[in-house]
C-alpha cells in the first residue's frame, strides 16, 4: 500500500539523519509546507533516489514548473495554496523520481508571472503549468514563446489561450452547449435566461443564444442582472414574469437557465419560490459553477440539470487531499492534480520532444480526475463532460459524460429533436 506523503516525509527525515543529508530533508519539508516561507518551492516526487547508485543520481530531472498566487490570505492566495498542494500529492501518489515540480509564487499578477516563468526557465523548467488568474498569463507566456516553453494555464477565460497557451480549465461556451444540448433531448424548447452582467455572463449569454439556436428553440426572455448587491432583484422579477406570462398566454416556457455559483443562487432561490414559478415543469438549468457544497439546500434548484465533469473522480480526490493536508480541496484544485498527471506522462518521451505541439494536442487526449480532455492547435480544451442533476446531498449524473465537440454536438440535437417529436 502507498504511504501517504506524511508517513514518506516522516521516513525521509530519519534517512537523511543518517546520511546526513539535513539541507535535502529542509528543502523537501520546505516544499511541502501549507504555510509557504518563500516565491520557490521544489518536490521530487520520489523517495527512492536516496537508495540508487550515485551514477543514477546524475541524471538531470525533468522539471515542471507551476506558477501561483501564494503570498497572502485573499482567496485567491487561498486558491492558489491548495492547488500547490494538489500538484505535489499528484507527483507523490505518480511516484516518478525522474520527474521535479518547481513552484513559484507569481503575485497574481502578470509582472509577477513573468519574473516567475523567467526564473523557472533558467532553472530548466521544460513545460509552466498555471498561471490561475487570467491577468497573470500574458506575463508568463510573454517569456515562455520566445523560448519554446509551453503553457497550461489554469484561467478559464478563452482570450488568453493559444500561441504556446494551453488552457486546462472548463470553459463556459461547451458547459452551456452540452446542457441546452440536453435539455433539447428531454423535449425543452422554449428558453428564458437569467445572466449577469459582467464578463462572465458576456460570455455566456451568445453561447446560450447560439445553443438554444443549434437545438431548434426559441428564448422567450432574457434579463440581465448588475452582480452588486441586491442588483438581481428586479431582473429577476421580469424574467419570473415572464415565464409565468408564457405559461399563460399557451407559449410555456419549458427550461429557465441561470448561469451562476454560491455567490448569486443563494440569493436567487427565495426569488424564484416566492414568484410561484414551478420548477416541476419549468426545468432550471446550470454551468459547472453549479458543482459546489450544499447547493441542494434550497429546494428550487433540486432537479435542476447542469453539465460538469463526472463528480465521482472528485469525490474520491477530495477524500485523499483532506487525509493527506487536513482540509477539503477547492474544486479547482484538480486542474492541479490533472496539469501534474500529464505532465509527468509527456516526461517519458525524449528530451527535445516531450511538450511538443503534437504531443499535446494528440487525439486521444489527456484522462484525469475530471474525465478526458483534449487541447486544441488554438490552446482551447474538450472535455467530456456529464449532465448533472441537483439532489438535496450533492448531484447525481442522469446523462454519462460524453465529447463536447461539435460534431457530437450536433448529433446529440439530431437526436433530441427526434425525441421532442416524440414527446410532443
Amino acid at each position: 500500500m502507498r504511504k501517504t506523503i506524511a508517513a514518506r516525509i516522516a521516513e525521509l527525515s530519519a534517512r537523511v539523519a543518517r546520511v546526513g543529508a539535513a539541507a535535502m530533508l529542509t528543502a523537501i519539508l520546505a516544499a511541502c509546507a501549507t504555510n509557504l516561507g518563500g516565491d520557490t518551492t521544489a518536490t521530487t516526487a520520489s523517495l527512492k533516489p536516496l537508495e540508487t547508485p550515485v551514477v543514477a543520481q546524475r541524471q538531470r530531472p525533468v522539471k515542471i514548473a507551476m506558477l501561483l498566487p501564494l503570498a497572502g490570505f485573499e482567496q485567491a492566495a487561498v486558491v492558489g495554496k491548495a492547488m500547490k498542494q494538489a500538484g505535489e500529492m499528484a507527483l507523490f501518489e505518480i511516484d516518478n523520481p525522474a520527474v521535479q515540480l518547481v513552484v513559484k509564487d507569481d503575485k497574481g499578477t502578470a509582472e509577477g508571472a513573468k519574473a516567475a516563468a523567467e526564473e523557472a526557465i533558467k532553472e530548466g523548467a521544460e513545460i509552466i503549468l498555471g498561471p490561475l488568474l487570467s491577468r497573470a498569463v500574458p506575463g508568463a507566456a510573454s517569456v515562455a514563446k520566445p523560448a519554446g516553453i509551453p503553457v497550461i494555464a489554469f484561467s478559464n477565460d478563452r482570450q488568453v489561450a493559444g500561441n504556446g497557451v494551453y488552457l486546462m480549465s472548463f470553459l463556459v461556451e461547451p458547459e452551456v452547449a452540452r446542457v441546452v444540448s440536453y435539455a433539447a433531448t428531454q423535449g425543452k424548447r422554449r428558453f428564458a435566461a437569467l445572466v449577469p452582467d459582467d464578463a462572465y455572463g458576456r460570455s455566456i449569454e451568445p453561447a446560450f443564444r447560439d445553443a438554444v439556436a443549434r437545438a431548434g428553440g426559441s428564448i422567450a426572455a432574457i434579463e440581465n442582472y448588475p452582480v452588486h448587491a441586491n442588483g438581481m432583484l428586479d431582473p429577476a422579477k421580469r424574467v419570473m414574469a415572464a415565464v409565468k406570462a408564457g405559461e399563460h398566454e399557451g407559449q410555456p416556457v419549458d427550461a429557465l437557465f441561470i448561469p451562476g455559483g454560491p455567490d448569486q443562487l443563494p440569493q436567487l432561490g427565495p426569488l424564484i419560490a416566492y414568484s410561484g414559478v414551478d420548477t416541476a415543469k419549468v426545468k432550471l438549468l446550470g454551468t459547472g459553477a453549479w458543482d459546489y457544497p450544499n447547493i441542494g439546500r434550497d429546494a428550487a434548484f433540486v432537479g435542476g440539470w447542469f453539465a460538469g465533469a463526472d463528480p465521482r473522480g472528485f469525490s474520491e480526490f477530495s477524500q485523499r487531499f483532506a487525509k493527506t493536508f487536513g482540509s477539503a480541496p477547492p474544486r479547482i484544485a484538480t486542474l492541479a492534480y490533472d496539469a501534474v498527471t500529464l505532465a509527468v506522462s509527456l516526461s517519458q518521451n525524449a528530451p527535445g520532444s516531450r511538450y511538443t505541439l503534437a504531443n499535446l494536442t494528440r487525439t486521444s487526449g489527456f484522462g484525469g480526475i475530471d474525465g478526458t480532455l483534449r487541447f486544441g492547435s488554438n490552446g482551447t480544451t474538450e472535455r467530456d463532460l456529464a449532465i448533472l442533476e441537483v439532489q438535496s446531498f450533492g448531484s447525481a449524473i442522469v446523462d454519462a459524460a460524453q465529447s463536447t465537440s461539435a460534431g457530437n454536438q450536433l448529433s446529440q440535437q439530431s437526436r433530441g429533436q427526434e425525441a421532442a417529436d416524440r414527446v410532443n
